[in-house]
Formats: C-alpha cells, sequence, structure tokens
C-alpha cells in the first residue's frame, strides 16, 4: 500500500534547508498560502511522521524526485500583464541527476530516511524524471528561450564524479564551480533533445514520443549518449538500496528506451517500476496502454482505474455496472492487473475530497480501492478528506502541515489501517481474481479469489438510500460470516447457504467486508513475480504461499538458483539456460507443483535498432518489423512490433528494443485493420546491433520489396 507524498508539501522537519545557499529568498513561502512556492517539507520531516505512516498501515512511500532541480524564478505572463511566479518545489524539473535537491537534504538525509523507512517496515519509491529537464522555452512569452539545462559534478580521470564522503559534489578540479553543463537545449550541439518544438493538440504517437510536454525539453531517446547517460542516473539512485521507481513520463518515452533502461535497473538489482502513462477515458491510445508494461516491463499508473472511480464515486455520472464493467475489462486487457498501480487522486488530477464531498462516499470509494486488484496509492492527505474547494490540481497540493492535520481518529485513516491488515493477511487481495456477483445502478458486490482464499465486498454507493437484494452466488463456503469493517462503514454479518447469501439490506453509504481463508496445504501457489522481464542472470522475486525451504524454481524446463526463500517469497535468478521468449514460471514442494505465471526472458542485454523503410499503403494499412528473435516475434507476424511511424510519408521508422551484438535477420510487413498481412517479397534483410548496451543502430531507409 503505497502513500505518496509531494515532498515540499508535506512537514518541515528541519528549518534550515528552507533557503539553500544561492536560493532567491522570495521564491520561499512556509505558510500553504502561495502554492506555487516552495513551502519547506524535507526529508527530516518524513522521518518525523513516520509514525504517522506506520500506524495508518502504509508499507510503500513514494516521495518527490530526490536530485536537484531548476531552482530559478519561472514566470507565467498572463493576458491582463501580470506575472504569475513559479518554482520547481515538484521535483519534475531536473537540473542535476548526481546532486540531491538541497531544499529536500543531503544524500545522507535521503539515506536517513530510507533506513528509517526500512526499519519500519516500509518500502521507499522515488519520483524519477526521464523524459524531460525544465522548460526550455515560456510558452507565455512568445516560446521565447528560457532554460532546460542539464549538468553534472565534477569527473575524476576513472570518469566517476567527484562527490565528498557525504555523498556531496565538490570541487574536484579546481574551478571554482562544483558542476558543469552538461546540454543546453538552446545550444544543443550533441543532439540531447528532439527540438520538435510544443505537441500542442497533436494527438499522433509520434508527436506524443517526439514533441516537449508542456515545453519541457524532451530528451532524444534515440541518442546512445542520452540512452547511457540516463541508465548511469538511474542506476546511481538505484543503488542506494531503495525499493521503486515510478517514471515520469512514460506515455511520451520511446518504448524500446524504457525496455532497456528497465533491463538495466533489473540485472543491476529488481525493484518495482512504474510509470505515468496518462490517458482519459474514452482513450484511442488505449491499447497501447493496455500494451505498455508487457512491452517495456514497467506497469501503469493505472489511470482507467481513476476514471471510473472519478465518474462512479465522485460526480456520479456513470453507474455502479459501469464500474464493475471495468473491473472486469482491466482484469483481461492488463497483462499483469495486479502490478497496476490504482489511485483515486494524485497530484496530476483534482482532489477526490472536492470532487465528492460526502465523507460516506469517499470511505465507501477507499475501500473498494484498497480490495480492489491492483496496488493501491494514497495520495497524502487523503485520509484527512483534504478538499482545497477547486479542481485546480496544483491548488489541491496543499502543504499538509499547515493547511491540514495529522488526525490518527479519522474514518478513514482507521479504515486504511483496516485494510493494510487484510491486504497481509489475505491473499486474495493481492493476488486474485476478480468476479462480480451482482451489480446495478448503485450497488456492486464482488468478489477476489486467490486459490481458497476468498474475500466479497458489497458497496452502496448512495448515501441516503437503503437496497435489499436477495440470492447472491458466492464461492464463500457456506457459514456465518462477521463484517471485516467492524461495521465501520454501516457493515453487518452475512450468512451462506447452499453458496448463496440469501438475503442482504444495504443501507445508505453500507461498505461490507467478508472473508474466507482455509487451513494452510502444501501445494505451492504463485500469487506475483517481479520483475516480469529480464536477461538471463536477473534476480526475480516470486511471492505467493505455501513455500517451502526446500523449494524448487523453474523456468520451462529449467532450474533456477534460489537464492533465499520464506514461506511467502522466493528469491532466484534467472537461468542461463532458459529459453528466451516467455516462461512459465513454477514452483515446486515435494513433487506438489505450483500454478504458473509468466516471466519473459529477453535474448540479452537491450539495446536499440531504429528501423527505417520508404513504402506506400492503403487506407488502413500500417508497417510492422518481424524477425528472427524474440523481440521481433520468431518471424510470427501476430507477435511483431507495434506499428512504425510515419512523420513523414512515406518514410516509415521505429525504435525497436533488441539484444546486443547480435547479427538479426528481419523483414517488413503491413497490416491492415481486419488483419490481413502482406510480406515484402525478398531475401531476409540483416542488420547487426551495437555492442554498447546503450547502443543505437541507424539502418538506411530500405525500399519496400513488393511481391
Amino acid at each position: 500500500m503505497i502513500y505518496q507524498i509531494i515532498t515540499d508539501r508535506f512537514y518541515d522537519g528541519d528549518k534550515s534547508n528552507n533557503v539553500p545557499s544561492g536560493f532567491d529568498r522570495s521564491l520561499y513561502d512556509g505558510t500553504g498560502q502561495k502554492y506555487r512556492l516552495y513551502q519547506g517539507g524535507d526529508w527530516q520531516g518524513i522521518i518525523d511522521k513516520i509514525p504517522y505512516l506506520r500506524d495508518m498501515g502504509i508499507t510503500a512511500v513514494w516521495i518527490s524526485a530526490p536530485y536537484e532541480n531548476r531552482d530559478t524564478e519561472i514566470d507565467d505572463y498572463q493576458a491582463d500583464g501580470t506575472v504569475d511566479k513559479w518554482t520547481s518545489y515538484h521535483g519534475y524539473h531536473v537540473r542535476n541527476y548526481f546532486a540531491t535537491n538541497k531544499h529536500f537534504g543531503t544524500l545522507k538525509q535521503f539515506q536517513s530516511l530510507r533506513d528509517a523507512l526500512h526499519a519500519n517496515g516500509i518500502k521507499l519509491i522515488i519520483d524519477f524524471v526521464t523524459n524531460h529537464t525544465s522548460r526550455s522555452h515560456n510558452p507565455t512569452k512568445n516560446f521565447s528561450n528560457e532554460d532546460g539545462k542539464l549538468y553534472e559534478p565534477d569527473k575524476k580521470p576513472d570518469g566517476s564524479y567527484a562527490l565528498d564522503n557525504n555523498g556531496e559534489p565538490y570541487d574536484y578540479n579546481q574551478d571554482g564551480k562544483t558542476e558543469n553543463l552538461l546540454a543546453d537545449p538552446n545550444n544543443d550541439v550533441n543532439g540531447w533533445f528532439h527540438q520538435f518544438g510544443d505537441r500542442g493538440n497533436d494527438n499522433s504517437v509520434w508527436g506524443y514520443r517526439n514533441k516537449d510536454l508542456g515545453s519541457l525539453a524532451d530528451f532524444s531517446h534515440e541518442n546512445p549518449n542520452v540512452v547511457k547517460y540516463l541508465e548511469s542516473a538511474v542506476k546511481f539512485w538505484n543503488a542506494q538500496n531503495i525499493n521503486g521507481l515510478r517514471y515520469d513520463a512514460t506515455l511520451h518515452e520511446n518504448p524500446a528506451f524504457v525496455k532497456g533502461l528497465t533491463d538495466a535497473v533489473n540485472y543491476q538489482s529488481p525493484v518495482t517500476q512504474f510509470g505515468e502513462f496518462f490517458i482519459g477515458r474514452p482513450s484511442d491510445k488505449y491499447s497501447e496502454y493496455c500494451s505498455f508494461p508487457t512491452r517495456t516491463g514497467v506497469n501503469n499508473l493505472d489511470f482507467e482505474y481513476y476514471r471510473a472511480n472519478s465518474t462512479c464515486f465522485g460526480d456520479f455520472s456513470t453507474t455502479m455496472d459501469d464500474f464493475s464493467n471495468m473491473m472486469l475489462y482491466t482484469q483481461h486487457d492488463y497483462q499483469y492487473p495486479n502490478q497496476a498501480v490504482t489511485f483515486i487522486d494524485n497530484q496530476d488530477v483534482p482532489r477526490f475530497g472536492y470532487q465528492q464531498q460526502n465523507h460516506k462516499i469517499v470511505d465507501d470509494s477507499l475501500a473498494v480501492l484498497l480490495t480492489s486488484r491492483g496496488i493501491p496509492n494514497i495520495y497524502y492527505g487523503t485520509e484527512q478528506y483534504v478538499n482545497p474547494n477547486t479542481a485546480d490540481n496544483s491548488i489541491g497540493r496543499i502543504f499538509m502541515e499547515k493547511q491540514s492535520v495529522f488526525n490518527e481518529n479519522t474514518s478513514a485513516y482507521k479504515l486504511i489501517k483496516r485494510l493494510s491488515d487484510l491486504r497481509k493477511n489475505n491473499d486474495a487481495i493481492a493476488y486474485g481474481q476478480t468476479s462480480i456477483l451482482y451489480s446495478d445502478d448503485n450497488v456492486m458486490i464482488y468478489q477476489r479469489k486467490f486459490f481458497d482464499d476468498t474475500v466479497v465486498v458489497a458497496v452502496n454507493r448512495q448515501p441516503d438510500k437503503t437496497y435489499t437484494l436477495s440470492n447472491i452466488s458466492t464461492n464463500l463456503p457456506d457459514g456465518n460470516y462477521s463484517d471485516y469493517l467492524n461495521s465501520m462503514l454501516q457493515g453487518s454479518d452475512t450468512t451462506v447457504l447452499n453458496g448463496k447469501i440469501g438475503s442482504l439490506t444495504l443501507s445508505g453509504g453500507e461498505t461490507d467486508v467478508w472473508t474466507y481463508q482455509p487451513s494452510t496445504t502444501s501445494v505451492p501457489h504463485i500469487g506475483d513475480i517481479m520483475s516480469t522481464q529480464g536477461r538471463k542472470g536477473t534476480k526475480v522475486y516470486i511471492s505467493g504461499n505455501n513455500f517451502e525451504t526446500s523449494s524448487v524454481v523453474k523456468f520451462g524446463k529449467s532450474q533456477a538458483q534460489v537464492i533465499s526463500q520464506s514461506s511467502n517469497q522466493i528469491e532466484a535468478i534467472v537461468p542461463q539456460s532458459a529459453e528466451a521468449g516467455y516462461n512459465d514460471v513454477t514452483v515446486v514442494n515435494d513433487e506438489k507443483t505450483s500454478n504458473t505465471i509468466k516471466y519473459n526472458v529477453l535474448s540479452g542485454d537491450q539495446n536499440q535498432v531504429i528501423f527505417h523503410v520508404s513504402a506506400s499503403t492503403s487506407y488502413g494499412e500500417k508497417l510492422y518489423v518481424v524477425g528472427n528473435i524474440p523481440e521481433l516475434g520468431m518471424w510470427n507476424s501476430s507477435q511483431s512490433t507495434e506499428a512504425m511511424l510515419c512523420p513523414g510519408y512515406p518514410e516509415w521508422y521505429l525504435p525497436v528494443s533488441v539484444p546486443a551484438d547480435k547479427e538479426i535477420q528481419f523483414k517488413f510487413i503491413k497490416k491492415d485493420g481486419n488483419g490481413k498481412v502482406v510480406w515484402e517479397s525478398s531475401a531476409n534483410r540483416v542488420i547487426k546491433s551495437a555492442s554498447d548496451s546503450t547502443g543505437v543502430v541507424d539502418t538506411p531507409i530500405y525500399k519496400w520489396n513488393e511481391n
């Protein structure tokens, strides 16, 4: 269970870093009233509030990007002649990946935060921006040059950065500076940025991946120097013994780059990795969104869940039937639905407490979030029913110390704690399949089931109406069941007879949770695997139950080395003898074999080949690449790459993640909307990928060979 904190907006534990050396004091507020300015929250403040987080049942904290951000004034010029003054308090305007944000603390203080969280059983997730630097041009001033510069510390002769014993950059070359300009989008001599201008209303896939998001200088992820640098930056922070990375903003990134980055992180030390693939419903990018985790290994913030919650429990513009439908189709459409990070609000959308001001319904929404598939993310202050009285998400980024309280007696706070305990104790929540037992306009009853572990949840979203139902079929064994929430949300006990709940009355805003766990068996059950793809030699974590100290792990027919194991988690290494491609992973205890879970064994250290072809097409046709490696579908047209991009017809191109230093055979194919496939008529084309792990090879512009 994740708790998301905007570090500057949580709690000020160290007054000494509110105005770091060289910082313009006018850009610091500290009252919570000037929401565009720094407020003073820091890592020490999070440490001070660990008891509050721990006692709420939080098991992971997601903080703002820890590295140095642009620290100068950002001016937005308004039509009436006024100027809005902003700062980069949020952490999304990187300036130096290898120095800490001094408003938050030093590297030593970051490590103290990590250690304090770990000592309390809480994991640490950091925000990480791999898409852009800061704003390079000012869209409110005729796109005049602004910033976007990227810096790095001095380097030693061995290529390492000059960092002192506290992890802070120092002046190694004695030139009076502790940093050096690495890249400037307004003098981009080495091609670090795409330079295609602001995306504006360009909704094409190419536009999203290559143009600037809000005038933020967009990295060229096809430049091998950029790839190498970003991989080194992410690995620097991953080496700090963190537990997760949330990437901003994956919708706008080249998936081939993301896959290679994910692989590099996993090979170093696997952590949970998810990203912001921000779609609105309905969206023409839904299929791309669903397939992104499969293609890259980075799961999604679950915007589909967010939209359904917003319309069902927020403004009531959709029904509980609609919400139930979302639960079912996403379970089908997501390859790893239990790894999607679900949420009801966050820093980029309106506060749910503003959209829905009835606390009964907020509690119902939280109860559903915390018992649904996926990893729930609680936005800081939701447990205090924060309402900024506006839908403006920026104003919703309140300074909690000044604008809210840390009350441990709210219904939401206690509900989160209670359901956190259930998530730990009943595997149906973490790993189970979802089935809808009943739904209509206002009532939903759903079941989570993992083998015999079962949880049934009944919700009435109408705060002042009562509904009576009968004969609800369930997989709960016959017997009497008490409400796990102890009537916290007006719930009551129920009886199951002949596989049915005979009669059920739900009062206004009522939520019931009924649970069942059988006696432990000796058969191992796999619930999840982390990560979901990697090359041979990569460490993986297999979660589930009924594992034994002598468990055997297999990838297909290949036995893996087991590093450690407990009753509910095994740490193993992807075997060298595993076949590249999707493997069925199993756990065997005393000849009792578990269920399977899929793991994609990559065919090597991943880098990029950018394929180019000139080809004419009929309406509805698109170009794809197939070839003789798993990453190109092993000549199976249904397993080809995604559609190639075509910003300048008739030339098509696509960056593809492939194994390094590999001779690859490939062809181009055409597919239309009806699934018709046309192969080019030629001998197999051949290209060799770069030998460097972050290398990029650009093919010539091939000409399509007609039959």
